[in-house]
């Protein structure tokens, strides 16, 4: 039996990929109350969300894989063609074809630098015009009308409670990182009634048993697991402060709207990185002018 291809396995993951999602969103469906309006509102929204963020994901992988591919026949063929020019120099006398060899190995050091620099310059063309600019252009039009502006965090696993913990160091807060995601988790366990629905085991299609969902909180602490609407309505709880979180391309979502203190802002980005999902803090536009000046 022939293996399969990168390619037909890419194909395969992403098939099984979408058939786990389907099965997490009816899990999804099943556990919310069809009277439950602000909850099936809620619902539609996160189905919503998932299910775009799995299609731009399996897109950009397939776009990665057909680059990777590009690259490795380009370099190959220079490199063939190298070898071709170095076997037919042999005929040659041998200092003559030691002189030749140098000289060879010196030009393929140099096509090859200059093919890096023009896939650089096409790739930063192509970013001009891709959903990564626009989506950061589109983000900037709508932060900009408020006062603020992005503040990058590192895309580590951590930026979800990164942004968090920037956020509330702006009002004095000494929380860290790690308090945070431990905050996180004992909060989930002691209203676990309240996150366990939305927690569907994508290869059984079903709720988390009690064990997985401790496992999840496990994670929470001791790994940089990524962040999402479930951490932050659990944040929002714990410093009884609502959470708004701005996109590019839909309304802000804002999780905790029964307190009534200053909302944190967070930015959400589905195209930053190549995984896509990552969360960026803000900081008023005052800021940076004072900074330079």
């Amino acid at each position: 039996m022939e293996e399969d291809t990168v390619e037909e396995k890419l194909l395969k993951r992403h098939r099984r990929e979408r058939k786990e999602l389907q099965a997490k969103i009816q899990g999804m469906k099943n556990a919310v109350p069809k009277n439950d309006k602000k909850r099936r509102k809620q619902l539609t929204e996160d189905v919503a969300r998932l299910e775009a963020e799995m299609d731009e994901r399996h897109s950009q992988e397939v776009e990665q894989l057909k680059l990777e591919a590009s690259q490795e026949t380009e370099v190959e063929s220079v490199a063939n063609g190298i070898e071709k020019l170095e076997f037919e120099d042999n005929e040659k006398p041998v200092q003559q074809s030691r002189l030749t060899k140098a000289q060879k190995r010196r030009d393929k050091k140099a096509a090859l630098e200059k093919e890096r620099e023009e896939r650089i310059a096409e790739a930063e063309i192509e970013n001009l015009s891709g959903v990564r600019h626009l989506e950061n252009q589109k983000l900037g039009q709508m932060l900009v009308g408020r006062g603020l502006q992005i503040k990058q965090v590192p895309s580590d696993g951590h930026c979800m409670y990164r942004a968090v913990e920037d956020q509330l160091k702006k009002r004095g807060s000494i929380l860290t990182l790690a308090q945070l995601r431990s905050q996180t988790a004992q909060y989930m366990r002691g209203h676990a009634e309240d996150f366990l629905p939305f927690l569907i085991n994508p290869n059984t299609g079903n709720m988390y048993t009690p064990e997985e969902f401790e496992k999840y909180c496990d994670d929470i602490v001791s790994t940089p697991a990524w962040g999402g609407q479930l951490e932050l309505r659990a944040l929002s709880h714990i410093l009884q402060t609502p959470i708004e979180v701005v996109q590019a391309d839909s309304s802000p979502i804002v999780v905790g709207e029964e307190y009534s203190s200053k909302p944190i802002i967070l930015v959400y980005m589905r195209h930053a990185y190549g995984l896509g999902e990552h969360y960026n803090s803000v900081e008023c536009l005052e800021d940076t002018a004072t900074d330079i000046g």
